[in-house]
């Protein structure tokens, strides 16, 4: 953590930007139309207003425990430092290697669409196993290098989003939203919280909250600008999806909906300008949350949750924690399809946002928080996470016995390494 303050109020949004529209709408943007259907504006709204009073207690969070622990240190704040936080802790490190997968996925499938059709199935295995790979290299040979370049491709890939829906506002056909077009409420709210991931990212903000000036000011109108911004720019975006492509074309090609949707207003040449952009955004948020979750297993060893070898630094490089990171990608990315990848994620980061609501909840007094909020965004987290889990439940089951497996994989972790290991779980702040 430098002493000097660099990160100012615009740097934080846009570090909350492009943590969420990483790769998250081009990767799920199909599944969450395939399950609400014209009501999918409404589903991201649901989702982006959970994300919204969770960052109410981000915002305070990162204020009262200014660390680049960010949501490790809050649950151990807030929750203390016992099994029960160890657990969440390493649930959140397998969510991040589950949002990696999605991107490295993400990243395959829009790659493969410049391929015969007949060979993309191999391609996009190929593409996103390639991916792990070279960014995994980039973040142990020169993060840094390729870091510079996140600001670049922040503004490139929010601009073509912004025209593509500025140009395909004339003509979606409006028909497609009445209500008698929506899912179920409840189909349709499991819709918004399949996607929940896309908004994910904004909780990045809380990792510089150490480095940002004037924090008590910045960081809540930071966190609030990013999120409002995004449930816009996502709302925008379903709105031009559904409103010129049919369901069951999106249904079709929901691997790379977004590019498809494309097609009807500006042709095959649309289609190939969101493909890159993808690629583009994909290939950002693969390099930054490689990083991220590396330094979170770095983070989490040194609470004293995971092996001390992992908490050693090798060239000022968590080098441990980015190879087992990369490798269980690896292992996700290819075995499981998208559903599967978007709901552990989902269900995982609403598992953790529920707790770190509840964590400011406990701690108002130190925060200077309202409890009523906090409390709103735990019970919103839980009741998204059970629409969710039911909705899974009828239509594909074993996603829910993979969620238990992550589940019983993070605790199993904690209670035998603590067993084994003769290390003091503690606090960083």
């Amino acid at each position: 953590m430098q002493n000097e303050k660099t990160v100012g109020f615009w740097s934080a949004v846009s570090i909350g930007i492009g943590g969420m529209v990483g790769g998250g709408i081009f990767a799920v943007l199909g599944l969450a139309v395939d399950l609400s259907h014209g009501g999918a504006p409404i589903a991201f709204t649901i989702a982006g207003m959970i994300a919204l009073v969770t960052a109410y207690s981000y915002s305070k969070l990162s204020v009262a425990f200014p660390s680049s622990g960010g949501t490790v240190e809050f649950l151990n704040q807030g929750l203390g430092t016992g099994i029960f936080t160890g657990g969440l802790n390493i649930l959140l490190w397998i969510s991040y290697v589950v949002m990696l997968s999605l991107y490295s996925y993400a990243f395959g499938s829009y790659g493969a669409t410049f391929f015969p059709e007949e060979s993309q199935t191999f391609w996009r295995h190929f593409l996103t196993s390639g991916a792990i790979i070279s960014f995994t290299f980039l973040n142990f040979l020169s993060a840094k290098v390729v870091g510079k370049s996140e600001e670049i491709i922040v503004v490139i890939k929010i601009v073509i989003l912004v025209s593509f829906v500025a140009i395909g506002l004339w003509s979606v056909q409006f028909e497609k939203f009445d209500s008698s077009e929506w899912s179920p409420p409840l189909t349709l709210m499991a819709g918004g919280m399949i996607i929940f991931l896309a908004y994910e990212g904004f909780e990045l903000i809380a990792n510089t909250a150490g480095d940002v000036k004037n924090p008590k000011k910045t960081l809540p109108r930071a966190f609030y600008t990013a999120v409002l911004f995004v449930i816009g720019l996502y709302v925008m975006v379903s709105i031009v999806t559904v409103g010129n492509l049919s369901l069951d074309k999106i249904t079709e090609s929901r691997d790379f909906a977004l590019a498809e949707s494309a097609k009807p207003f500006l042709g095959h040449i649309g289609f190939v300008i969101i493909a890159i952009a993808a690629l583009l955004s994909t290939s950002s948020a693969i390099n930054a949350t490689l990083y991220g979750a590396s330094r979170i297993s770095y983070i989490i060893a040194k609470t004293g949750e995971l092996p001390k070898h992992i908490e050693r630094k090798i060239w000022n490089k968590p080098i441990e924690g980015l190879i087992i990171t990369a490798i269980l990608t690896l292992i996700i990315a290819n075995l499981f399809d998208l559903a599967s990848i978007a709901i552990m994620g989902s269900a995982g980061f609403l598992l953790i946002f529920a707790a770190v609501n509840f964590s400011n909840f406990r701690l108002y007094k130190k925060t200077h928080s309202k409890r009523w909020i906090s409390m709103m965004g735990f019970v919103g987290c839980i009741v998204a996470l059970g629409v969710l889990v039911w909705q899974t439940g009828i239509t594909s089951p074993e996603n829910i016995l993979i969620f238990i497996m992550m589940i019983i994989a993070a605790f199993g972790i904690e209670i035998i390494y603590r067993k084994i290991a003769n290390r003091t779980h503690k606090k960083i702040f």
